[in-house]
């Protein structure tokens, strides 16, 4: 492993485990969740209304962890921080083996 390598290693385990921060920091604050994450509910709370093409999209994809928390809705921080990181890495991991077999299947059938 080359030392850049190291570095870009290093660099990605320590934000997978900076990312509890992201339960943290909006209580530290009062504010509410993740910009741009809302729920067509929230956006119509926020705005009045919920664009066509968002409610009728709305429903389409369901997250196969609601919020990163394995714990459920009344989860203690502890478990939302652990999860928060375990989701952190899963999503590292799905990402790295999706890059590599991409890479196998390149080198493999030419460029």
């Amino acid at each position: 492993m080359t030392k850049f390598q190291k570095k870009l290693w290093t660099g990605i385990i320590v934000m997978a485990l900076l990312t509890p921060l992201g339960i943290y920091l909006p209580e530290l604050f009062g504010a509410g969740g993740a910009w741009g994450e809302w729920s067509a509910e929230a956006l119509r709370n926020l705005i009045g209304y919920v664009p066509a093409g968002l409610e009728r999209l709305a429903d389409l994809w369901k997250a196969p962890v609601s919020d990163y928390n394995f714990g459920g809705e009344g989860a203690i921080m502890r478990i939302k921080v652990v999860s928060y990181i375990a989701s952190a890495l899963i999503g590292v991991g799905v990402t790295v083996a999706v890059v590599f077999m991409i890479g196998k299947f390149r080198g493999r059938h030419g460029k």
